[in-house]
């Protein structure tokens, strides 16, 4: 958005003058949408009381239907469109169907939609909307049908057979032949095809396209989940085979091309279960006393042929997949947890950024090339932080010393704006038929954070060393790491939840101020019951990392030039940024553009899709662990709040629920969206984002990996009989009270 008509307005201005600067810009830029902040921005409005008018005017042309209100708090000008357009189908299973044009979400009813599933591309006529109706659209045809599938469990009777579906877009289950089944049988965890769906028919039709196991079982289940998301959960055989033809080729001829650090102390530090060891350290002393350090990374794509087989496999999964339970990796494991795989005493090829380092671990020089190593010692993250608190240990001296020049730069990173989130990580213990035991949460302690610094240093200058260019120069193309500025509304809306606990967050001023509160509320608020919320609303709140080759800096490790260069393995952005590395390196010129760019979008949607699968075992394992405590008390946290009912996070295992909204009897309750709020018309009683609440689980759902909570008082139902308690309250007494306030409102 550029701004429009900016001036100076120390001064309030008219209304009447405002309301036409507000439909003036919005019918200008009327195929966008904006808060009020960026509208006043873009008037010139500055006066605080303009803003407030600015919100009072918006809602009420939105109220009146002159201009749209197209989510919450975002507005647009009226659509000019004709009858007929152009935009995406969105299915949902509740019914709520709807197509989207130009950011506008317009109501189909199904009997509308021509049975158009989630994601096509489709022609609609769209009706007027009445006043204080919103418009409706109807399908007249299907462009581009997405090619999609459906993830379900079978249901084979004498006649026919169905897939009862697991999908939160289609709500029907689809109708099978028998002939079309490949051998499943009832109960089994499927995934089936749409072939035809007339319009006079509720179902449709299909056929299975594979067999994943009983459904309950765990592989059957996780495969269900990658199926899901459409990650692919086995490796084609052809690859798998050009795979084992490759060598290791670390020959006299080879090894001369590269500079020798198998002579300089070297090891790896990963976590207990990891296989592919992609990044090792270095260290030795110079005569001058300084220190380098050596970060060396896998030579993955000399084993990689630019366009093989096992090329455009990696392109298009674009990353390793990290599920509960397993990894399903990018490269075939020969290459991954083989060749390429930094194991000890195994000579491997890698690319390194060495860096000498006086001891205040100030940056003298350094250089990026391509070299060959010997790691002698692979060290857990456990192994290596005990090291670290004792002294004692295999390298001790190389260990303490990388981590004294880590915690340095650690230090020397956050006074310079650079935002430290710390929200635990749920683990769990796992037997062998995937059932989980137990419930626990990864802290990140020095020796997982010596790794991050050193891992930082060498993609910041990979990325400098491309990006940084003489003046009047260009840069060449390259891929970037980019993390924006975040909105500074969501940050106004975190500040206040924040607030809400006592936490003070400057939601304005530079950058570096408003990092520094973020960075003190994080750590105030570190072994507190809303810790865990509060660190996810303020990662909610900050724009998503993403890779791309226009470079606008890393807003969230203060840095201006960021870039992927450390895990080749399990990153095909690694991998394009090692290639275009030894391009310049040999003064090729500048990569494709638009290509390199289109490789940076499909790398930042498959990471997208990789993490929602992640936290989608995450939840399946949760819901799991949680199905033999039906019945038992549990404190917990209100995360989230909504038309259909309240989140909470319990606070033992960080396992989330739902209190549906229908089972809150005692009152009608409406949703208060800009407070984060459920609110009795009768009572008026209140619950709040960030309460503390105890709960009651009441259902563990599989299939839709979801649990439903019953909301309990603190003083308990006398109609219930004694049950089981989990977990305690912080707050004490002052909760009890808070509690009690409730309870005389009722």
């Amino acid at each position: 958005m550029k701004k429009t008509d900016r001036t100076a307005q120390s001064t309030r201005m008219k209304k009447g003058d405002l309301l036409n600067k507000i439909m003036a810009f919005l019918q200008k830029e009327s195929k966008k949408a904006f808060n009020y902040k960026q509208v006043a921005y873009a008037i010139g409005a500055e006066h605080t009381a303009n803003r407030i008018d600015i919100i009072n005017m918006l809602d009420d042309l939105a109220t009146t239907g002159e201009i749209v209100e197209v989510s919450l708090g975002r507005y647009k000008a009226k659509s000019n469109r004709g009858t007929e357009n152009v935009g995406t189908f969105v299915r949902r299973s509740n019914g709520r169907n709807a197509v989207i044009i130009d950011d506008e979400q317009i109501l189909v009813a199904e009997r509308n939609s021509m049975h158009a599933l989630n994601g096509d591309k489709v022609r609609v006529v769209v009706s007027a909307s009445k006043r204080g109706q919103e418009p409706e659209a109807k399908v007249i045809d299907i462009i581009e049908a997405k090619d999609q599938v459906f993830i379900g469990t079978l249901k084979v009777e004498k006649n026919y057979a169905s897939l009862i579906t697991d999908s939160k877009f289609l709500a029907a289950d689809i109708i099978l032949p028998r002939t079309k089944l490949k051998g499943g049988k009832s109960g089994d965890k499927a995934i089936a095809r749409i072939t035809y769906w007339d319009d006079n028919e509720m179902n449709p039709r299909g056929e299975i396209v594979d067999i994943l196991g009983k459904a309950g079982e765990n592989t059957a289940e996780m495969h269900a989940i990658l199926a899901e998301f459409g990650l692919p959960y086995k490796y084609p055989e052809s690859v798998e085979k050009a795979a084992n033809k490759i060598l290791p080729g670390i020959t006299p001829e080879e090894v001369a091309k590269r500079e020798d650090f198998r002579p300089v102390t070297t090891f790896t530090i990963d976590p207990a279960d990891a296989k592919d060891f992609d990044d090792a350290l270095s260290i030795r002393q110079l005569a001058n006393g300084n220190w380098e350090v050596g970060v060396h990374i896998a030579d993955v794509t000399h084993y990689i042929e630019p366009g093989s087989i096992i090329d455009k496999e990696a392109r298009q999964r674009a990353t390793s997949v990290y599920l509960v339970d397993r990894t399903i990796p990018m490269l075939p494991e020969h290459l991954c947890n083989g060749i390429c795989s930094l194991r000890p005493n195994e000579d491997k090829l890698t690319f390194s950024a060495i860096f000498e380092l006086d001891n205040e671990a100030n940056i003298i020089n350094s250089r990026i090339g391509r070299t060959v190593i010997c790691s002698d010692r692979r060290f857990t993250y456990e192994e290596a932080q005990n090291i670290i608190e004792t002294g004692k240990g295999d390298f001790a001296k190389e260990v303490c010393k990388l981590n004294e020049l880590a915690q340095i730069m650690r230090r020397r990173r956050f006074d310079h704006g650079a935002l430290e989130f710390g929200r635990a990580e749920v683990k769990f213990e796992i037997d062998k038929d995937g059932k989980p035991l137990r419930v626990w949460f990864k802290e990140s302690k020095e020796a997982n954070k010596l790794i991050e610094e050193f891992m930082l240093l060498a993609n910041k200058t990979v990325a400098e060393s491309v990006g940084k260019t003489p003046k009047g120069k260009k840069a060449k193309t390259f891929v970037y790491r980019v993390h924006d500025n975040p909105d500074p509304e969501k940050i106004s809306n975190f500040a206040l939840i924040a607030s809400r606990f006592g936490y003070k967050v400057n939601a304005e001023g530079r950058a570096k101020d408003v990092n520094k509160s973020l960075n003190r509320l994080l750590k105030d608020v570190k072994g507190k019951g809303e810790e865990n919320m509060l660190a996810m609303l303020a990662i909610r709140s900050m724009a998503k990392a993403v890779y791309t080759v226009d470079n606008v800096g890393h807003y969230g490790l203060a840095l201006d030039y960021y870039t992927h260069f450390t895990s080749p393995i399990r990153r095909y952005p690694d991998m394009t940024v090692h290639r275009l590395l030894q391009r310049y390196f040999d003064k090729g010129r500048s990569a494709d553009k638009l290509k390199t760019e289109d490789l940076c979008k499909h790398s930042s949607d498959m990471e997208q899709l990789a993490a929602s699968a992640e936290r989608a075992s995450i939840r399946y394992k949760q819901v799991e662990f949680m199905q033999d405590k039906l019945g038992e008390i549990f404190t917990g946290v209100i995360c989230g709040v909504t038309e259909w009912g309240l989140y909470v996070e319990l606070e033992d295992n960080l396992c989330e629920g739902l209190v549906p909204i229908r089972d809150l009897a005692d009152d009608y309750y409406d949703l208060d969206e800009k407070n984060y709020c459920l609110i009795g018309r009768k009572n008026h009683n209140k619950y709040t984002l960030g309460d503390r609440v105890k709960v009651q689980v009441a259902r563990a759902d599989l299939e839709r990996k979801q649990l439903d909570f019953a909301l309990i008082e603190d003083d308990g139902n006398p109609n219930r009989p004694p049950m089981k308690e989990h977990g305690n309250n912080p707050r004490g007494k002052k909760q009890s009270q808070r509690n009690s306030r409730r309870r005389s409102r009722r």
